[in-house]
């Protein structure tokens, strides 16, 4: 606004419109200036020589200055004076390319005199996505670094495949005489570690339905090489166990009093057995004794059932196998102590002594450390899982042996793990302690166990009991944004099935038939070992897949189709 002055010594203003105000530039001011100047050089008195003069355009200047950076008023110079004069070339840079020629343009014809207006979004606008442009210039490859970062993380697409459980109705009028029968009652005894047992409970529900029997809860047989005796309900939440399954099996804690004196039936189902095997042998004998009673339940069940037997296999691994309480909820504290500073990634590492010496393989640390394998292998050699006839290389190159810590580096760096990806490590101590897992820690210093995230004296009463620690690692692993394995196994397997019934969460399956040789191959570049490593694992990352694309698959480790569909399945 201008203001001048009447007299009636009042002040009184005049409108002038903005775009006038703002065409003013710079020079134009300075000539107002310099003629202003002119005449007060022809006035009577001399502007230098009058000290009071000079000091009170100080304070007028002083004053203007102020009430501009108080107050923000309209003045005919760009808001942007630094954005303006200071610009970097960018010719000659990445930016400076089709897509940006609208902003360098805009620069340049800033830089010839053009000035912004306050009331010019589109200036602003331009401007920011400069001071953007610029922040990515100076961040180098950054960029590309976190397109690469979050492609690592990125989940594989599901399909839409989600869980669906959906009895027929001739299973649902079955349950109905299953339910109340009083007479047949089925135990089991499970061995192996936790995962083992697992499976085998799985399959002594899918038995106990088969024979229409009730399920006393399962007997845990004590581990003889970890000790452990733990029962059925340190490990699992039981009345959990219960309800999930009340529509389905009659699940007893004990045999009634009627059936105590009774002498069980005991047997042991050879490999793979049929549902009509089952009834074939064991039915006729628990209707006439009442109590059948199998141990060694490990694979023994066919992984080909009808269609409402894998279902109810699919409910029990995934709906009502839950931890017990003080398992579950220790396993959540430590899952969300990995998850509070971002994605992590969980690693299934096989590099015990015990797992070198069963899978006939070595673990590549040193020569002693692979003489204390060799050795304890001839001393037991009932160990030795199986294909005794091959070597240890010939076992290598067929991926038969678990990865170790160099090669699982290795793979994680082609497969595009970032440097500061967190990790969280499941297993038990590797052959060799630490230092076998230097390389791995070398390059992600974000490693951690449960023993590194738990809190003193939370792992105390767990201690002692390898089933309930390796169900705190299957919990924070099923929980990670990313699972691998370097070997497979019950674990790997039940965590796989688990991730994709959960929404095929991402899980890394390690080709290790076909990208050994590769490994071997010290000429071959880095950037090509990278590429071929990619290629061989991009339908290995937790996408879906058929189970009855392969004979002999476990619905608990491919649930499609029998335990998931999509749209177009339930639209059939």
């Amino acid at each position: 606004m201008a203001k001048w002055k009447n007299n009636a010594n009042k002040l009184s203003y005049i409108s002038v419109p903005s775009h006038i105000i703002n065409s003013i530039s710079s020079s134009s001011l300075q000539s107002l200036f310099d003629s202003s100047s002119n005449k007060s050089s022809r006035t009577t008195f001399n502007f230098y020589r009058n000290p009071r003069i000079f000091f009170f355009t100080l304070f007028l200047i002083s004053l203007f200055a102020f009430l501009k950076l108080c107050f923000n008023l309209d003045i005919p110079f760009s808001p942007y004076p630094c954005g303006i004069s200071n610009l970097p070339n960018f010719k000659n840079s990445a930016l400076y390319s089709k897509s940006n020629l609208g902003v360098v343009s805009n620069i340049e014809s800033s830089q010839k005199g053009e000035v912004f207006n306050d009331n010019s979004d589109v200036s602003v606008s331009v401007l920011e996505s400069l001071i953007y442009n610029v922040q990515l210039q100076a961040q180098g490859t950054s960029g590309l670094e976190s397109d690469e970062e979050n492609e690592f993380w990125k989940k594989p697409n599901g399909m839409g495949y989600k869980p669906c459980l959906d009895f027929s109705r001739d299973y649902r009028r079955g349950s109905e005489v299953v339910l109340r029968g009083r007479r047949k009652y089925l135990m089991v005894v499970v061995s192996g570690g936790m995962n083992q047992q697992r499976n085998q409970i799985v399959d002594a529900v899918v038995i106990a339905r088969i024979l229409g029997a009730a399920l006393v809860v399962p007997i845990l047989q004590v581990n003889v090489i970890w000790g452990d005796e733990s029962e059925f309900a340190d490990i699992f939440d039981l009345e959990h166990f219960k309800s999930v399954l009340a529509h389905d099996v009659r699940v007893v804690s004990a045999l009634p009093s009627t059936h105590l004196m009774t002498r069980p039936v005991e047997g042991s189902p050879p490999l793979h057995v049929t549902p009509s095997w089952i009834r074939a042998h064991y039915l006729r004998r628990i209707n006439r004794e009442g109590v059948l009673l199998l141990r060694g339940l490990d694979s023994r069940l066919s992984k080909d059932l009808p269609s409402d037997l894998q279902k109810l296999r699919c409910k029990v691994a995934f709906n009502a196998l839950r931890f017990a309480k003080p398992v579950q909820e220790l396993g959540n504290n430590i899952a969300e102590r990995m998850q509070s500073k971002g994605p992590y990634l969980a690693l299934h590492l096989r590099m015990e002594k015990d797992v070198w010496v069963r899978t006939g393989c070595l673990p590549g640390l040193s020569p002693e450390y692979d003489e204390i394998v060799n050795n304890e292998r001839k001393q037991r050699p009932e160990l030795l899982t199986g294909r005794s006839n091959m070597t240890y290389h010939e076992r290598k190159l067929a991926g038969l042996c678990p990865l170790n810590a160099v090669e699982v580096t290795r793979l994680l760096k082609a497969l595009g793990a970032p440097k500061n990806s967190r990790i969280y490590w499941a297993g038990g101590q590797p052959l060799g302690g630490k230092e076998a897992l230097y390389p791995l820690i070398h390059e992600f210093p974000h490693f951690y166990s449960k023993e590194d995230l738990a809190l003193p004296g939370e792992l105390e009463p767990f201690a002692k009991k390898a089933s309930l620690m390796a169900a705190i690692d299957f919990i924070v692993s099923e929980k990670s944004d990313l699972f691998m394995p370097s070997h497979g196994g019950n674990m790997g397997h039940a965590i796989q099935g688990q991730r994709a019934y959960a929404g095929h969460k991402k899980y890394i399956t390690p080709n290790k038939r076909k990208m050994l040789p590769y490994f071997m191959n010290s000429s071959l570049p880095e950037a090509d070992f990278n590429r071929i490593i990619k290629g061989l694992h991009q339908d290995s990352l937790g996408q879906p897949e058929l189970r009855t694309s392969k004979a002999g698959r476990d619905v608990t480790k491919y649930p499609v189709p029998e335990c998931m569909c999509n749209e177009s399945q339930s639209q059939s």
